[in-house]
């Protein structure tokens, strides 16, 4: 039979394709899909489409939109071999975290991908982009189980687990990296699995979440923050939980003022988690006095966590009704092959 997979197109610059009247950049029409990547057809797969009306630019990604996504999925699950996910660029990396969260337990592909120049132009990343996605989200392992069973990000020349992904350049056509954890794929004449960083367990049952909270928020830490201004962050309304982005390996000032305020927050039952400011590297909050310090007011460490899994994460968690003392338990496990322990 043939591979089954589903496109659902959320926007971004991938799906714009050349006015050929006014020269302006429109969003791309599915029904035009084998026109405009005539290569599509050598696959042949049964490719059915569900489009977000209207089309979004990513810097417009809300919780909303990822439920609608994780919907699309569970309702069509049992219909399709894969699904691939047309996004833009900028909160790809969060719509990756949120979905390894909402769709845990899969057994089959989700691959998410866009573009850096529209599909429509002559050089182009988009048509090898979606091409390639589409073969991940078909392909099966010699026990014939798809070979990819998670949330992924296929950009370029490689395949990166969503929630171990970070948006680093907004230039280059491999836009994409995963700092902590190796790549799924790599992309050249072939395509190379890494089959020790694939999700092979056994047994996998598909649960959807689809409810959020969004009482979370971010704190950066940066020289000359003040006391004012940081007790007024932490003062935020409906707030539950933080991500405070440290220095280095999880630390932060020894300062009375600060730890105080830090201290202060988790007593009234603020979740904070700490997570680096760096790219590559692991928050180790016995490594420096800093750090030590800062984790005995009650900060959690998130580990290798990125920013963009940490912040959805807590979303997902709150949203599932847990409790404070729940969510921190969760927070120091990882669900969904977010972060190393």
């Amino acid at each position: 039979m043939k591979p089954r997979i589903l496109i659902i197109y959320t926007g971004g610059t991938i799906g714009m394709i050349e006015d050929p009247a006014t020269k302006a950049l429109r969003p791309f029409d599915f029904s035009h899909l084998m026109e405009n990547v005539p290569k599509v057809k050598m696959l042949d797969y049964q490719i059915d489409n569900i489009q977000f009306a209207p089309p979004i630019d990513s810097s417009d990604m809300s919780p909303e939109h990822w439920q609608q996504i994780a919907s699309s999925i569970s309702d069509n699950y049992d219909s399709y071999d894969g699904f691939v996910v047309l996004h833009g660029t900028d909160t790809m990396a969060y719509t990756a975290s949120a979905l390894s969260f909402m769709l845990q337990g899969l057994s089959k592909p989700v691959i998410i991908t866009g573009s850096q120049l529209p599909i429509g132009e002559v050089r182009t990343d988009g048509e090898e982009n979606l091409i390639t996605a589409l073969q991940i989200a078909a392909a099966r392992a010699a026990d014939g189980r798809p070979m990819v069973q998670e949330v992924a990000i296929l950009f370029e020349n490689y395949l990166w687990r969503g929630d171990r992904s970070t948006k680093r350049s907004s230039d280059h056509f491999n836009a994409f990296k995963s700092n902590n954890y190796p790549y799924l794929a790599k992309i050249g004449l072939g395509i190379t699995y890494d089959q020790d960083a694939l999700d092979r367990r056994e047994n996998k049952r598909l649960k959807v979440f689809t409810r959020l909270d969004t009482s979370v928020m971010c704190i950066d830490l940066f020289p000359g923050l003040t006391e004012a201004t940081l007790r007024h962050q932490l003062a935020a309304p409906d707030i539950k939980g933080v991500v405070l982005r440290t220095y280095g390996a999880g630390n932060g000032p020894t300062a009375p003022w600060f730890l105080s305020a830090v201290k202060d927050a988790c007593d009234r039952g603020l979740v904070l988690l700490n997570v680096t400011q760096c790219v590559n590297g692991s928050v180790h909050s016995s490594r420096y006095q800093a750090g030590d310090l800062l984790s005995a007011t009650g900060v959690i460490s998130g580990h290798d966590i990125t920013f963009e899994a940490a912040i959805t994460k807590m979303m997902h968690l709150f949203g599932q009704g847990m409790s404070r003392a729940e969510v921190i338990e969760a927070l120091k496990n990882p669900l969904a092959g977010e972060m190393t322990v």
